[in-house]
């Protein structure tokens, strides 16, 4: 079928709206029309190469929300006229995901980054030339995508889609790392190390959980300042101040749970300095493969723990329709996060995210 796209067509290249042919689904796919669609950072690393995928013309995008259109002979999960979030894709037979441990798939890769279907099968073509598509089995950056039926989520038709699109991924990233990675007491304390729309929703998140001492980190007054809108209890200006000295200070002895949301290594660093003992830092932020980091061993050895996360170990048919649900009671208003943006304007939108001046752009199909 004819759909409207956007297209890297060279590294780190703009995107350009064009016409190309999606093929039809197979037996477990679902054939969406995307209604809204966030722009992560982790489509701009695969725009520019930083991640090990096939080389452009690409269609990107992974956080669609739309309606289910056409299913495959093989899907029961949802229907025509249903409402649905997409999120990353797994295998489901390997180990990780037999301890439904799905993010952590030993071929996540192959399911989300080949370029094409896990079998090899490009969907996309314009004329005689193929596109990568199938980014985290969907390229969502598009009027329609295919998605498998694991990587579709049913949502409520009462909350509009564009609110919806950036639960697949940031939100769900950030909320999930303090809601389900490190579970923080009510009265506990907190210190997040990066407020973009990652940072933000473990925030909002840590104020569900009951957290009484929340810090923001950022060089950023602007988002600092929203941080504090959205819960945080202290703010703390990277720029301008030693923040493991800051934070020490402002809790007495070091946050419990820390949060490393920038993929730095000197911010990972001060994020475990800031732990007291038994205390645990989440790291979240991307990095390229091989970047290493230097720790203080004595500091760890002493009972604190350093812990990766991906997409905040989230389930996501069960977590993204609590967080809905926590959004439509106003506990978790992560729509403050958004900037809506026409589809035609995505290089608009990048460049205001890429420049701070935005935290979340969503695309309006």
């Amino acid at each position: 079928m004819k759909i409207n796209a956007a297209v890297v067509s060279e590294t780190s290249g703009d995107f350009s709206i064009e016409p190309l042919e999606l093929c039809d689904p197979n037996e477990d796919e679902v054939l969406v029309r995307i209604v809204a669609v966030g722009i992560c950072h982790t489509d701009l690393g695969a725009r520019d190469m930083h991640l090990p995928i096939p080389p452009p013309p690409s269609v990107f995008g992974h956080e669609g929300a739309g309606v289910v259109e056409r299913v495959g002979a093989r899907v029961t999960k949802v229907k025509p006229g249903d409402h649905v979030a997409l999120t990353w894709n797994s295998c489901g037979t390997c180990t990780s995901c037999k301890a439904g441990k799905d993010l952590y798939c030993l071929n996540f890769f192959l399911y989300n980054f080949h370029g094409a279907r896990p079998d090899g099968t490009i969907t996309l073509r314009k004329g005689d030339q193929l596109i990568h598509g199938s980014f985290f089995s969907q390229s969502s950056f598009a009027d329609f995508a295919l998605a498998s039926e694991r990587n579709v989520v049913k949502v409520r038709d009462d909350i509009p889609l564009e609110v919806l699109a950036p639960l697949g991924c940031g939100v769900m990233t950030g909320a999930g790392a303090v809601m389900n990675s490190l579970q923080p007491r009510p009265g506990a304390s907190i210190a997040v190390f990066g407020v973009g729309p990652v940072g933000m929703s473990a925030i909002l998140a840590a104020v569900v959980c009951g957290c009484t001492t929340i810090i923001a980190v950022d060089i950023s007054e602007d988002r600092l300042k929203t941080a504090k809108e959205l819960g945080a209890t202290h703010t703390v200006n990277a720029s301008r101040e030693d923040p493991v000295k800051a934070i020490l200070d402002l809790t007495g002895g070091g946050a419990e749970f820390s949060l490393e949301c920038v993929g730095n290594p000197k911010v990972l660093r001060q994020a475990v300095d800031v732990l007291p003992r038994l205390g645990v830092c989440g790291l979240l932020g991307v990095v390229p493969p091989g970047t290493e980091v230097a720790l203080n061993m004595d500091l760890i050895m002493n009972g604190r723990t350093v812990k990766g996360i991906l997409g905040g170990d989230a389930i996501p048919d069960l977590f993204i329709p609590k967080l809905i649900e926590l959004y439509n009671q106003g506990r978790f208003p992560f729509d403050r996060l958004i900037t809506f943006y026409p589809f035609d304007d995505i290089n608009k939108a990048v460049k205001d995210m890429e420049k701070g001046r935005v935290i979340k752009p969503v695309l309006r199909l």
